[in-house]
């Protein structure tokens, strides 16, 4: 049976209980085309909502919350599964909003593993924002901005050519101004000072005292403490009572939420569209839409700043806006998982799956077939026999090396940096070498710089979807400052990466030099993109197929090893085979030190010691310190 035969047993329109009824009329004499199901759904920090659409027709189901930079992929992938189950009937079209989508990357995750769940079926993924934004009705070709205040707040806007800004979203730590958890902190901290000022509780902290079942001021220090986001975010509520109450207190700190949040609104429309344009400011999130007389006092300052703008209240949920997109999906026919919005304007990702031949760190090696069943012996026989390669594989692109070390030194010489960017191990060792040069030469730590697809994080676990996304990439590159004079080198050991290439692409717009490092000798590298340098020593298959922390893994440290090295005593700091600026932080290091001064100068140990002291254990201070007074 076709899945809309069995619609009318199961749909509802959602009303008060969304429970009513509604059969599928059927013309006897003209047969309008079948309206397709749609599926919208939006997942948020609090809950899931999916909405099944046929016509008239809706089925609403909640789930719980989903924050997409919060779930693994296992998990995304069970979320999905189980909404599929409950729903019972397969859509012509989806779509879906996340918390925590904001990239085209993530959004990629999204598409896949709905993908994998509704296979065939065409599906829009993107931020929860945009649903929300999505699910209000705009008059024509309208400038938009949604203001969201619940637990936390944002404001996200569109201009009338469909582009887009975000503005806040930063977390309650960083942001959320005009939230509820700003609303509730603000009220605790507003509470305790004027206990410290006045010596009586306002009516504020009774009500807080009361609603958290607490018996005095003191013990709100460790409900503090222990409290979460939505905790605080809870509080809100008995602020908006006191201030119907006329407490001063609660009025004051209302007032204040509501003007950040019109100035955030009206910063964010300023990034859109000129200051003399009309804009929609649509109100949403529970803050805004269950008090009313705080957006109104949000309007209100709203008008001012944007004269002929209209504010006007969210009215449907925000998974009618899954919904919108469900139907521009189905319109566009894209692809659940090749959808368009996967694609970076860096073009990184389209690069990255159109560079020739397979990698060869990608093919099985032909001598490690049987490895599972090998002694240990034979194992790591093998293992380092293959080692033994590496030497001859890198001095193959000796002259390219050279090269780059001279650039590398010479930018060092003009006050230029150099920059790794790398995903998984290829990221890490880049932000080894860079840590190891303050130490190894006291280089400021800006000199040599780690980029990791992923942040921090990824330094110690993987972080799903990192590499994939070519614009986080280019946004890296952007907010280190990247500029002509520097030297940015990307690892990516099959050379195909879509981070590296969007930052390598980013790197090379901003005019530094750039330098591929890869173990992909097959790469045909458009001209348009090719980087300044590319280096691809042939080190053949890894011994455990894919797993580039062996063979690349050694090779890169290698490689990034004789860029620092020989880069740093080009620059006078290293005399002979000793370092001659390195930064004693130790007693380990304090004792070569003095093992240094002692080699270079004859001075005895004593003497050394003393230089060293003198010079703040500088060791090259030290050291001209002896030699004047010879």
């Amino acid at each position: 049976m076709h899945p809309r035969a069995a619609a009318p047993a199961f749909l509802s329109r959602r009303g008060g209980a969304g429970t009513e009824s509604f059969p599928l009329v059927t013309q006897k004499k003209i047969q309008p085309p079948p309206a397709p199901i749609l599926l919208g759904i939006e997942c948020g920090g609090t809950r899931t909502v999916a909405l099944l659409v046929h016509g008239r027709e809706v089925l609403r189901h909640e789930a719980g919350p989903a924050n997409l930079r919060l779930v693994t992929d296992p998990q995304l992938l069970r979320h999905f599964r189980a909404l599929r189950k409950r729903l019972n009937i397969s859509p012509d079209a989806i779509g879906i909003g996340m918390a925590g989508a904001r990239t085209a990357a993530l959004q990629k995750r999204i598409l896949v593993a709905a993908g994998k769940v509704w296979p065939g079926v065409p599906c829009r993924a993107t931020s929860d924002l945009e649903t929300a934004l999505a699910a209000a009705p705009a008059a024509g070709r309208t400038h938009q901005v949604l203001i969201l205040s619940g637990t936390g707040s944002c404001c996200f806007g569109r201009d009338a050519g469909g582009r887009t800004f975000q503005f806040g979203g930063w977390g309650h730590l960083l942001g959320d101004k005009g939230s509820g958890y700003e609303i509730g902190l603000r009220a605790l901290k507003a509470v305790v000072y004027y206990l410290d000022r006045d010596g009586a509780l306002s009516s504020l902290g009774r009500r807080i005292l009361r609603t958290l079942q607490l018996n005095e001021p003191n013990e709100l220090i460790g409900w503090a403490q222990a409290a979460g986001k939505t905790d605080l975010a809870a509080l809100a509520v008995e602020v908006f009572a006191a201030a119907r109450d006329r407490d001063q207190i609660a009025r004051d700190i209302l007032a204040g939420a509501a003007h950040s949040l019109a100035k955030d609104a009206a910063h964010c429309a300023r990034r859109l569209v000129k200051p003399s344009a009309p804009v929609q400011f649509i109100l949403a999130g529970s803050v805004l839409l269950r008090q009313p007389r705080f957006a109104r006092a949000v309007a209100a300052h709203l008008k001012k700043l944007r004269p002929g703008s209209t504010v006007t209240p969210l009215e449907r949920e925000s998974a009618w806006g899954a919904v919108e997109l469900a139907k521009e999906g189905r319109r566009s026919a894209q692809c659940s998982v090749l959808s368009a919005q996967c694609k970076s304007s860096t073009g990184g990702d389209s690069l990255a799956t159109d560079l020739g031949q397979a990698s060869p760190t990608e093919q099985r090696h032909p001598l490690s077939m049987n490895f599972d069943t090998l002694s240990t012996g034979a194992a790591m026989t093998l293992m380092l026999r293959e080692d033994e390669k590496i030497p001859a594989a890198i001095l193959g692109e000796r002259r390219k090396i050279g090269r780059a070390v001279q650039w590398i030194t010479r930018s060092f010489q003009q006050g230029g940096r150099l920059f790794y960017a790398g995903a998984g191990t290829s990221g890490r060792l880049g932000v080894l070498d860079a840590s190891e040069c303050p130490p190894t030469f006291r280089t400021p730590p800006e000199m040599v710089q780690g980029i990791i697809a992923g942040g921090q994080t990824a330094l110690w676990r993987a972080v799903e979807g990192a590499e994939d996304d070519p614009g986080a990439g280019a946004r890296a590159v952007e907010f280190r400052g990247v500029s002509r004079g520097d030297v940015f080198v990307g690892i990516a050991a099959s050379g195909r990466t879509p981070f590296v290439w969007g930052a390598l692409a980013e790197a090379a717009r901003r005019g530094a030099k750039t330098i591929l490092l890869c173990f992909n000798p097959n790469l045909k590298i458009p001209r348009a993109r090719r980087p300044s340098l590319v280096i691809a020593p042939a080190i053949g298959p890894e011994i455990l197929t894919g797993s580039t922390r062996l063979k690349a893994g050694t090779a890169t440290k290698l490689i990034l090893n004789i860029f620092t090295t020989l880069a740093m005593t080009r620059l006078g700091k290293v005399s002979g085979n000793l370092m001659i600026d390195m930064n004693p932080s130790n007693a380990k290091l304090r004792e070569r030190a003095v093992r240094i001064v002692h080699e270079l100068t004859g001075a005895d140990a004593d003497g050394a010691r003393l230089a060293l002291e003198k010079s703040g254990w500088v060791v090259k201070a030290a050291l001209g310190r002896l030699r004047k007074r010879r």
